[in-house]
């Protein structure tokens, strides 16, 4: 095809949609159904709506094929387990009973049955569900959903490609399961799980499936010669089937490198790459490479993971380049639109000008539509648009808002010594042993407790203007009585306030600080019925007054016990908001953490002795490529130790990070050189204890002991078997007993029974260790 008629052909698509509906819809559904206030039926009529308005919302903005099998109740790769038959064996039964309670059961937990372990997808702030597989296991073909999906979209007339998670991924994000050896390695099933995959492309092709897409993108990391050679051999099985639709293999989230001429010449039909500034050198690689002769090209230049709006010109340069270098070129976002909210336009709060630099969801399915046009039309035929677009671009570029010469001139002042605590931590910790008096193992919590039906309509009244300030900090100082009051009668060693306050960790402090922007309606699902609302880095960054002190200050006038102050770390500010891509991260993380270095001062002045940075999203943000990682580690754990690094040796130090592979960045949370830090370990059954053992880590940890995220309680002698797992990594001297998380989405009933049996467990192994001692 030549590049007039490949221009003549191209179409717009994208890969993925948001699936909450514009009122999170879905996510108030499946919560009834588990509060038994909703059917079965009533549900999956509500997901059919939903599916419905976001193909009718994209075909309405000019996508030619929209996307199936990318709606889900909890998670895609969940689903993809489910659709391989790969049901761990303590879910069976319940997943024969009823498939939605035992789909449910996998992603939650049951009080007898725990859930599948969850972690971050990629480098996202979206969790998925780690399948669990082992050499026993049998994969089986289950692809009644997708199958479902697809037959809706075509009866309702839309031309729709079904998206699947491709083999090689899945297997690459899978785990041991457990009594399988550590050391297994689940890609060694391929050959197994291949046929199945046949099988459903068949289903899909039977039910008028002409295109199916297969994601890839754990090819996008550092890939062994053998890794990419399982890919090789997948997608050339695969492509060499008979009975089979049209193959699209996807891959996104940063530069495909080696494996993208391993895939060119697999004999799949298209490739969809992302093209952004982040994944750039996948161009000149495919040029390189000579091309996709006689295969399609889906070409995502639109940030799919940002909301700033396009540079329209800019994309339709690189789709002029890729023209030549395939037989059919469309347009898309780079990724799936999951990772942004759903329609900018719901935002009245925002400055209308301010609201033209941004792009959610539905803005972006436009942008893709419009340069789908310009690339088969010309750039007469959008002129309008690019003119529109120059002036938004403009506009943001010479705003005020993000350039303030005071702030840049602080970050500039910043010296090494300014990131760097005043005595060794040994010294360190002997003085604040001395000055907290804490018991062996000490227990604490990771700082929220749960945010109830009144704190959220308080905080609406407010917002409503139904209530005033002072009633409203009434009725917060009184929840805060409560926990704190709750904490003393469990026997809770360090006690926090509960954050009643806190909308959201990040968001809270975001609308404290200048240069972000809030939204009202800027959902984002973070898992399951879990989603966020991240604010906007707009402009320079710095903290008008202090944001926290008063309700800690408040909560430590109830006790005699430390109570922790409890802040967001600065990469966790940037990696939960969407950034500026105006100047480097680096650059923004060091402001950040210059606002919060003053709410660290101000809290230690107000005498809190224990101050808490979270940083859960400092292994979310690793780069994807190794090559990058020592940049990335190097900016940001200067900004954690920016943001303490002015406290006094006895003020004790606490960061936390939940829900990631943190074998990956031991090196980097030992440079972070807090005093004790938390972590997720209840799921992965204590093994961040063995790799910090294994590390030579020197400092207190507390590996979790109660998964937040299941409503299941777990009794005494679970945690006790827990935390015995810890002291064989661990000495009982550095090992601090705590939740995996914060406990905000649970209910107060669970959180009590949970609290009293860790409190328990602690005392009981306690006591153990002092009378084997003596």
């Amino acid at each position: 095809m030549t590049t007039q008629s490949a221009a003549a052909a191209v179409r717009a698509t994208v890969y993925g949609y948001p699936r909450q509906g514009a009122n999170r819809e879905l996510k108030k559904a499946i919560e009834g159904y588990w509060r038994g206030r909703t059917t079965a039926a009533e549900l999956h009529r509500t997901a059919s709506d939903l599916r419905r308005n976001s193909w009718r919302s994209l075909a309405d903005a000019g996508i030619d094929e929209v996307p199936t099998g990318d709606f889900s109740y909890y998670d895609h790769v969940l689903d993809t387990s489910v659709m391989v038959g790969a049901i761990p064996e303590r879910h069976r039964a319940a997943v024969a009973a009823d498939p939605l309670d035992g789909y449910f059961a996998m992603a939650r937990g049951t009080q007898d049955v725990a859930p599948l372990e969850m972690t971050k997808w990629f480098d996202t702030n979206y969790h998925y569900l780690v399948p669990e597989l082992s050499p026993d296991t049998v994969f089986a073909p289950d692809p009644r959903k997708q199958v479902a999906e697809l037959e809706e979209a075509l009866a309702l007339g839309h031309a729709a490609r079904p998206v699947l998670v491709g083999p090689v991924t899945y297997l690459l994000l899978a785990k041991s399961a457990p009594g399988a050896a550590a050391d297994f390695d689940p890609l060694t099933l391929l050959d197994r799980l291949l046929p199945v995959y046949a099988e459903i492309l068949a289903r899909l092709r039977a039910v008028g499936a002409k295109w199916v897409q297969l994601d890839e993108p754990a090819l996008v990391q550092d890939r062994t010669p053998a890794e990419l050679g399982a890919a090789e051999r997948a997608y050339g099985h695969l492509g060499g089937l008979g009975d089979r639709p049209k193959l699209l293999v996807a891959s996104y989230f940063d530069q495909l490198g080696d494996a993208l001429t391993v895939l060119a010449r697999t004999p799949v039909d298209g490739l969809a790459l992302d093209f952004t500034e982040r994944a750039a050198t996948n161009l000149d690689t495919l040029a390189a490479a000579g091309g996709l002769p006689g295969k399609r090209l889906v070409a995502g230049v639109v940030n799919g993971r940002n909301i700033w709006t396009d540079d329209l010109e800019r994309s339709l340069a690189t789709l002029g380049t890729l023209l030549g270098l395939a037989d059919r070129v469309d347009v898309s976002a780079s990724c799936s639109l999951l990772h942004v909210p759903l329609d900018a336009a719901a935002e009245h709060d925002i400055e209308p000008q301010i609201l033209r630099w941004l792009a959610f969801a539905r803005q972006k399915t436009g942008e893709i539509a419009t340069l789908a046009k310009g690339l088969a039309h010309g750039t007469d035929a959008i002129s309008a648009e690019l003119a529109a677009n120059r002036a938004d671009l403009a506009s943001r570029a010479g705003s005020p808002m993000t350039h303030v010469r005071a702030v840049r001139a602080r970050a500039a002042a910043v010296t090494p010594a300014d990131a760097r605590r005043s005595q060794p931590y040994a010294e360190r910790a002997a003085a604040q042993r001395a000055h907290l008096g804490l018991p062996l193992l000490p227990t604490t919590t990771i700082g929220s407790f749960p945010q109830t039906t009144g704190l959220r309509t308080a905080r609406a009244d407010l917002r409503a203007g139904r209530t005033d300030v002072p009633e409203y900090e009434k009725r917060v100082e009184a929840e805060i009585r409560e926990v704190v009051s709750f904490q003393e009668e469990t026997g809770v060693d360090v006690l926090v306030h509960g954050e009643p306050e806190r909308n959201d960790m990040v968001q809270y402090f975001a609308e404290q600080l200048t240069g972000y922007l809030a939204t009202r309606h800027g959902w984002v699902q973070s898992y399951g019925t879990r989603y966020v609302r991240p604010p906007i880095l707009v402009g320079d960054v710095s903290r008008p007054e202090p944001m926290t002190t008063r309700w800690t200050r408040f909560a430590q006038s109830l006790t005699d016990r430390p109570v922790k102050g409890m802040l967001t770390g600065p990469v966790t500010m940037l990696a939960w908001s969407f950034v500026r891509d105006d100047q480097p991260l680096g650059e923004t993380a060091r402001q950040v953490a210059l606002a919060l270095r003053d709410e660290v001062n101000d809290l230690e002045a107000a005498g809190t002795s224990v101050i808490q940075v979270d940083e859960p999203a400092l292994r979310e943000t690793l780069p994807l490529r190794a090559a990058d990682r020592p940049a990335y580690l190097a900016w940001a754990t200067e900004a954690f130790r920016l943001t303490t690094g002015g406290v006094r040796p006895d003020t004790q130090v606490h960061t936390h990070m939940c829900y990631a592979e943190f074998g990956d960045i031991l090196a980097a949370i030992d440079a972070l050189d807090a005093d004790v830090i938390s972590l997720e370990a209840a799921r992965s059954h204590m093994q961040v204890a063995r790799e910090l053992a294994s590390a030579g880590y020197p400092r207190a940890a507390g590996p979790g002991v109660y998964d937040i995220h299941s409503p299941r309680v777990p009794g005494t002698d679970e945690v006790a078997g827990l935390l015995h797992e810890g002291l064989a990594a661990l000495p009982p001297e550095r090992l601090w007993v705590n939740p995996d998380c914060g406990l905000k989405t649970r209910g107060w009933p669970e959180v009590r029974a949970s609290l009293e049996n860790l409190v328990d467990a602690a005392r009981a192994v306690r006591s153990a260790l002092r009378t084997h001692s003596s």
